[in-house]
């Protein structure tokens, strides 16, 4: 519906800095078209005050001049020709975006084993042959069945166990599920409640 007289917000240009609302945008703007110098410099000055105004949280900070003058660069669209009593060139780096952070896991092959268990891969690669080494895998394999019941709601495989050991070390860790002893995981299998019992 369109009704004479009427805009919406909607049908506005969206706003640099919203929290600082339309019409002080507006001043923005027509400060941006005088064509004396002067008085664009008067009229930032001004507005720079309002701007204080409407976003008193700003005074908390310690360079929060600094920081008015930079929005005042960003909404005018970097167009505004006056002195500038202060270094507005990175003033975009508070609108900018962070760079996406890496995941913990990131790199893993296999995501339910995580970037621990990989590195202990890499590391029995290279362990020479002992009760270090034999203690580390019985560490090692006990993780990995641990992790697999977590994301397996309770499925546990020793036979994938010993495969993965294997492949991922390159074959340098083989172990014999038929003298091989894993620990007793009950208590970190989760939950998945009686089945089959109904209350009578």
């Amino acid at each position: 519906m369109n009704i004479e007289g009427l805009d919406y917000n909607t049908q506005r240009e969206k706003l640099v800095m919203p929290e600082y609302g339309r019409e002080i945008q507006k001043m923005v703007d027509l400060a941006v078209s005088l064509e004396d110098k002067d008085e664009r410099q008067k009229c930032a000055e001004t507005i720079i005050c309002l701007m204080e105004s409407k976003n008193p949280q700003l005074l908390d900070s310690e360079n929060y001049e600094q920081a008015l003058w930079d929005h005042l660069y960003l909404m005018s669209h970097k167009q505004l020709d006056i002195d500038w009593p202060y270094d507005v060139s990175e003033a975009e780096r508070i609108s900018s975006k962070p760079a996406p952070m890496e995941h913990p896991t990131g790199g893993a092959h296999m995501r339910h084993y995580g970037r621990l268990i990989e590195q202990l891969f890499e590391e029995l690669k290279t362990m020479p042959e002992g009760s270090e080494r034999d203690e580390l895998v019985r560490l090692t394999a006990n993780q990995m069945k641990r992790n697999l019941a977590t994301w397996g709601h309770g499925t546990i495989d020793d036979e994938k166990v010993a495969d993965d050991l294997a492949r991922f070390t390159d074959g340098k860790i083989q172990i014999d599920l038929s003298s091989f002893r894993f620990d007793n995981l009950q208590g970190a299998v989760p939950n998945e409640g009686k089945k089959g019992k109904h209350r009578k």
